[in-house]
């Protein structure tokens, strides 16, 4: 008999993501625990409570979740989490804090569907937020030129250097987008704009939007008002305005949904797996 799914929700904030819980449960978790405020000084002993409690041919079934609203936070839990295993003795992780890993694939592979990336010109406003950085990540592995965009070009040039040393192939640039006529020069010539800002801002005036005839595929990944990207609805699902694609956050987030439940279903399939913003992708990519 097969031991239960067990899934270890591991979130830094002070109250685990009830999102993140039912998202596991739908997917056919059989028990989940989760546990919240977890730092680097007490995720170790979690870890191992996961480690020690199953033979080495049962560890497939229980699986680790790093959540919580900060993904820099989740990145440092991911390190300590990996650092936690030896030999055979670990179990699978996946790391979606903010849900940035899931957004950022499901944004990327909507762009996929009307413009081949490998080469394409792809500006992503609001870049050097999590979603932003993941996304900015993500095309240039799939070969596009990426301009990273943001109000501060300081904080755009640490951004896209960071993202650089990650990748270390392709071409990231950063722009700054801190006026109407900045945001029109970082979009002028590309075929493709994500908006990936925080809530409440419009990063991309419709006129703006209108006037770069380069434009085949505008992503807005921002779900409460005003819109990312003027002139885009929340639920627009490749809805073409003015000649260009359009995606809203609820458009995209069918995909984003899917990618989640796939991911956390994937986890139990090995003891050994780590699911990143790569991994993410191309379990997205194997559901088209």
């Amino acid at each position: 008999m097969s031991k239960p799914k067990i899934l270890i929700q591991l979130d830094s904030d002070p109250h685990a993501s009830v999102f993140d819980a039912v998202v596991a449960i739908d997917s056919g978790v059989d028990r989940l625990l989760p546990y919240s405020s977890v730092n680097p000084s007490n995720v170790r002993e979690l870890v191992h409570g996961a480690m020690f409690t199953r033979g080495p041919q049962d560890l497939q079934n229980t699986a680790i979740f790093i959540g919580g609203s900060s993904v820099k936070a989740g990145e440092e839990l991911l390190g300590h989490v990996k650092s936690a295993f030896f030999g055979p003795m670990r179990v699978s992780v996946l790391l979606d804090a903010n849900g940035a890993n899931t957004t950022a694939a499901a944004a990327v592979l909507a762009a996929a569907k009307h413009v081949d990336l490998r080469g394409a010109t792809a500006t992503v406003l609001g870049g050097t937020g999590p979603v932003g950085q993941r996304a900015a990540r993500l095309l240039m592995r799939q070969g596009a030129v990426v301009r990273l965009g943001s109000r501060d070009l300081a904080r755009a040039q640490d951004a896209a250097s960071r993202i650089a040393a990650q990748v270390q192939a392709g071409s990231l640039t950063a722009v700054k987008c801190s006026s109407a006529p900045d945001t029109a020069a970082a979009i002028d010539g590309a075929q493709v704009v994500i908006a990936a800002g925080a809530a409440g801002a419009e990063l991309l005036p419709a006129e703006v939007r209108r006037n770069g005839v380069s434009l085949r595929v505008a992503i807005d990944l921002n779900a409460v008002p005003p819109a990312g990207i003027g002139g885009i609805e929340v639920m627009d699902k490749g809805q073409e305005r003015d000649g260009v694609a359009c995606y809203g956050a609820i458009g995209v987030g069918g995909t984003k949904m899917k990618i989640h439940r796939a991911a956390l279903e994937r986890l139990f399939t090995a003891n050994n797996l780590v699911l990143d913003a790569e991994e993410v992708l191309a379990i997205g990519q194997q559901l088209q």
